[in-house]
């Protein structure tokens, strides 16, 4: 076994830890915004969020649709009200607290679950796109920019696990 005088990496870059923490805790606050809209217009019909733009620019009309809660097919499993049919933007929290926190190892194991959870962000993502454009034909500035945080996610953690590569293979 061949030494090449270099250590493995023991610590996040400090570019990458920054993006992360930017990312989710961004990635957590529009999921938040999206949890409190969707309550807010449920115990008030007449609330009006600040993502209500106009008639086919209305972030409530997408949380309090059908897709709002468990991507709109958790409820051909469950009962509507089972607890199991969360809003989305429950997942969205528990998708970038687990993204932050993974994101603190430097482990090969956390890497591939980092890329392996963003994978699934993305067919969410693309999933969601799909039903704002062509079925409730709206405009949601809040879940646009989900959809960019999980793609930005996606490359940084794609840069994470191939840095890991590279690394390893020059340790051998």
């Amino acid at each position: 076994m061949k030494t090449s005088g270099l250590r493995p990496i023991t610590r996040v870059p400090t570019w990458e830890r920054k993006a992360r923490c930017f990312l989710c805790v961004f990635g957590i606050l529009l999921s938040v915004y999206a949890l409190h809209v969707e309550l807010s217009k449920e115990s008030n019909p007449d609330y009006r969020a600040v993502c209500d733009l106009g008639e086919s620019v209305s972030c409530s009309k997408v949380f309090t649709s059908r897709w709002g809660r468990g991507f709109g097919l958790v409820q051909f499993l469950v009962a509507e009200d089972h607890f199991l049919n969360q809003p989305n933007s429950i997942l969205g929290i528990i998708f970038y607290t687990l993204q932050l926190s993974l994101g603190l190892s430097v482990s090969p194991r956390a890497a591939m679950l980092l890329v392996l959870s963003s994978w699934v962000s993305l067919a969410g993502s693309l999933y969601l796109a799909s039903i704002l454009l062509f079925v409730l034909e709206d405009l949601c500035l809040v879940c646009i920019s989900t959809y960019v945080v999980n793609l930005v996610l996606m490359l940084v953690n794609l840069k994470r696990r191939s840095g890991l590569a590279v690394a390893r293979e020059k340790a051998e």
